[in-house]
């Protein structure tokens, strides 16, 4: 039974590094490539990224109630294909129009083929056992920028940005299609009730909790969600320009902002070891201070302190990360997870389309200065999560 859940983990993980290499983090290699050859601005190509985010925010609930209702597998597979298609139709695109269609179809693929869907999946597997299997697919797909960037870059020197997608599409095709059908079949009675079997002892939201306790519950989550995506997003559009505005010379500033994504499967090691019997909102309130903690210490001290704000803000987006998955589950139970999964990240997901344009403004406007904007943002983040509770008895 170890063995099935480790399978599970390590084919879903490395189906999701493929997706997020080959969508959230394709344009930044491909994008100056893709805007010359199609005689567009390479802002116009990160609109296209930001309508595909856009739409997998339109789409998100609906994936998580297919989830909800057939399993993971037959969902993320089918996704698989999507992905494939819009990837084909990114290299077969002509003008603005036919990119602006495959980046839409790579936004349905987004919608069902992002952590969310794979967190959903696994909580339709695993009930509220779900945590640790949550955390391994997120260390698994932390390396997404690790390989996506290099490959991406690769292929476009080689043969070209067209090829780069292409290759993409492929590896959906061959490697992440059979590992997604891999995944265990949910059993029927899990189907039927859109969940596993919930124990109303710990699985549900108590009665007693009430609408209103659960309405402002999940407000303040989507509030959470949407800034932590945001600031995430646009640390990860601007750290070295931010870097280099604060003073920190161009090489050292591309180090230090090479130590996120360690510092994120860091962070989430952390949970996977010390924390995993610690509440996840207790892990999440200490993550999501770090940003906030490591943006005031380089504001103040300046550049030697730049990779302490780095080191600081991936461990602490890399546990966020986690709990995003984590904290829906022991909130509200496995019941409409995927469903309530998806209307969560809502807000986070346009969040995410606005974030890299901006950040991008307030760095044009404040220079340095915007890094108190997100600071602030992360502070409030933290009032929210210093603000929940849970309702199901379990809660610190």
């Amino acid at each position: 039974m170890k063995a099935n859940r480790s399978l599970t983990i390590t084919s879903l993980g490395i189906a999701q590094t493929l997706a997020w290499a080959s969508s959230y983090y394709l344009p930044a290699m491909l994008a100056t490539s893709m805007a010359r050859d199609l005689g567009i601005s390479a802002p116009t190509v990160f609109l296209g990224f930001s309508l595909a985010l856009v739409v997998s925010a339109l789409l998100g609930p609906l994936a998580g109630q297919l989830i909800d209702r057939y399993g993971g597998r037959p969902v993320l597979a089918a996704n698989s294909v999507i992905f494939a298609a819009g990837l084909a139709g990114l290299a077969l695109a002509q003008g603005p129009l036919g990119m602006m269609i495959a980046w839409a179809v790579l936004g349905v693929a987004m919608a069902a083929g992002l952590y969310e869907a794979a967190f959903a999946a696994l909580v339709h597997l695993y009930g509220k056992d779900a945590r640790g299997a949550i955390t391994g697919i997120t260390l698994f797909a932390g390396f997404a920028s690790t390989v996506g960037w290099p490959l991406s870059a690769w292929l476009e020197l080689e043969w070209g940005w067209r090829a780069a997608c292409f290759v993409w599409a492929g590896l959906h095709l061959v490697v992440a299609l059979p590992l997604n059908l891999t995944l265990p079949a949910s059993p029927v009675a899990h189907l039927v009730q859109g969940a596993p079997a919930a124990d109303p002892a710990t699985d549900s939201v108590p009665a007693a909790a009430g609408t209103q306790n659960t309405t402002r519950t999940a407000v303040l989550l989507a509030f959470v969600f949407a800034v932590t995506w945001f600031i995430s997003t646009a640390m990860a559009a601007h750290l070295p320009r931010l870097l280099q505005i604060q003073g920190v010379p161009l090489a050292t500033a591309l180090v230090f902002a090479g130590l996120v994504g360690p510092a994120q499967v860091a962070g989430r090691l952390l949970e996977y070891g010390l924390l995993r019997n610690i509440h996840p909102l207790v892990s999440a309130r200490v993550a999501g201070v770090m940003h906030t903690l490591g943006a005031v210490i380089f504001l103040f001290i300046g550049v030697p302190a730049g990779a302490v704000f780095t080191v600081l803000h991936g461990a602490g987006n890399g546990v966020l990360t986690i709990a995003k998955g984590t904290l829906p589950l022991v909130l509200f139970g496995v019941k409409d997870y995927g469903a309530r999964q998806g209307l969560l990240m809502v807000p986070a997901r346009f969040a995410q389309a606005l974030s890299p344009w901006l950040f991008g403004l307030a760095l044009d406007r404040f220079g340095g200065g915007a890094l108190w904007f997100s600071a602030a943002l992360g502070a409030l983040a933290f009032a929210a999560l210093m603000a929940l509770r849970d309702t199901s008895g379990h809660g610190k």
